[in-house]
């Protein structure tokens, strides 16, 4: 359980369905959320997903090996992979990326946090690198690693890495991912590891430009909130996507035991609004 991890008790990034992107792992991943994402899909699966996902597209012209792309949003809560990281209150997020046209970036992502619920600080900072690409029509890979700052934490370990890996398939208006994040035996996390396991479902409705997300995540390891170290999260909702501008509304929840998060502080279930933007 989290209950002493760096100060707090809080999940890794998620790839999840809340902008944010990632890795969870962003996706999470914070991205993940943020997976990164960071999407906004979760803002978990959203970090080890989040983040790094929605960072990656870029802007630049064709005939250049060379890539950079940015994207900023703001958010009614920071979810990574489910789990509160923002105390309820507003979060801010954005991230630079750099890439190649073999596949390799790099890239940064960064998320406000709530400094005195959370216990990690008040702000969260991500540093990624990994390849992406296609392996046949219609599918692709990511495969990376990613490192968890809290650069203004108080004394102690909170710093912490994981591996993570994907790969996303495409029919027609459908887009399905399956991904994983993994974050070896580290102080930060307790002295032990985990496992983050998730899936990401994208229709977009023809001729709109809305877009239906879903998001399945499982957690095995020290990063939950409830007594036997193992929880699933969930995220189901919308984009609207106008220009370079992204409108999600997404409803987000995580499994959680009443003697670890007793007011349900960190695992309430909660209905986000993320406003994002990609350059």
């Amino acid at each position: 359980m989290l209950t002493s991890i760096r100060g707090l008790s809080a999940a890794t990034l998620s790839a999840g369905l809340l902008f944010a992107a990632a890795p969870a792992f962003a996706e999470e991943a914070k991205a993940e959320s943020t997976a990164e994402t960071a999407v906004v899909l979760d803002t978990s699966s959203l970090r080890a997903a989040q983040p790094v996902d929605e960072a990656r597209s870029s802007n630049m012209a064709e005939d250049s090996d060379i890539s950079f792309s940015a994207n900023v949003a703001l958010t009614t809560e920071y979810r990574f992979r489910g789990v509160d990281l923002s105390g309820g209150e507003i979060a801010i997020q954005g991230g630079f990326d750099l890439g190649h046209s073999s596949g390799l970036y790099v890239g940064t992502w960064a998320s406000s946090l709530d400094e005195q619920t959370v216990g990690y600080g008040s702000t969260e900072l991500d540093l990624y690198a990994g390849w992406s690409g296609d392996l046949t029509e219609g599918l692709s890979a990511d495969v990376g690693a990613i490192v968890y700052i809290y650069p203004d934490a108080g004394p102690g370990d909170f710093d912490y890495y994981e591996f993570y890996g994907s790969l996303s398939a495409s029919i027609g208006p459908a887009s399905v991912t399956g991904g994983f994040a993994y974050a070896p035996d580290q102080d930060s996390l307790g002295s032990t590891d985990n496992l983050y396991f998730y899936t990401d479902v994208g229709v977009a409705i023809p001729d709109t430009p809305i877009t239906i997300n879903g998001h399945v995540g499982y957690t095995d390891g020290f990063l939950t909130f409830t007594n036997n170290s193992k929880a699933w999260d969930y995220s189901i909702g919308a984009d609207f996507a106008v220009g370079p501008a992204t409108l999600t509304a997404a409803y987000v929840g995580v499994e959680g035991d009443a003697a670890v998060d007793p007011l349900g502080t960190f695992t309430d279930d909660a209905f986000v609004l993320t406003l994002s933007a990609s350059f």
